[in-house]
């Protein structure tokens, strides 16, 4: 590999953290739908596991559009990413750690989310895309009770 091809693939590198970042920007600052769907490719997944599976861009705008109703304070902390571009770097898979605050609205209620993020990424017109955003939610609990007591709230 020459030093053209290490420079692009550390670009590439440097690019789907800045899309991750921008993701979760966008989450937190009140879940810009149009602007979070623009982030996928059109036929893109958001899955949950248990927090629930969006696949395609209608079904994934109505799922970010609704956020603000569920979750009223979302802070995204994202660490620990390890990012794996393809032989031909057209596409590559990210994973993170979450921890995340949040408050859900309805009830008013501080709660913590944890989990790991594998993402599936491509390059579209020189631009990287999610093509699947997957969530492993290790524990999605009230902060008075914490994951010890209460792993798992009803999403």
């Amino acid at each position: 590999m020459d030093v053209s091809q290490r420079l692009e693939r550390m670009e590439s590198t440097e690019q789907i953290r800045n899309l991750k970042a921008l993701y979760c920007d966008l989450c937190d600052d009140g879940y810009d739908a149009d602007k979070l769907c623009d982030l996928f490719t059109e036929n893109g997944v958001w899955d949950g596991g248990r927090l629930g599976r969006f696949e395609g861009r209608e079904r994934m705008h109505r799922f970010f559009t609704n956020m603000p109703n569920v979750m009223s304070v979302a802070i995204h902390h994202v660490t620990n990413s390890a990012i794996e571009l393809s032989d031909d770097g057209q596409s590559a898979e990210a994973r993170w750690y979450l921890i995340q605050m949040a408050t859900q609205k309805i009830e008013n209620r501080a709660v913590w989310l944890a989990g790991r993020y594998v993402d599936q990424l491509v390059l579209q017109e020189g631009v990287w895309k999610f093509r699947h955003v997957a969530l492993n939610a290790r524990f999605y609990s009230p902060y008075d009770q914490g994951w010890a007591e209460t792993p798992f709230l009803e999403a």
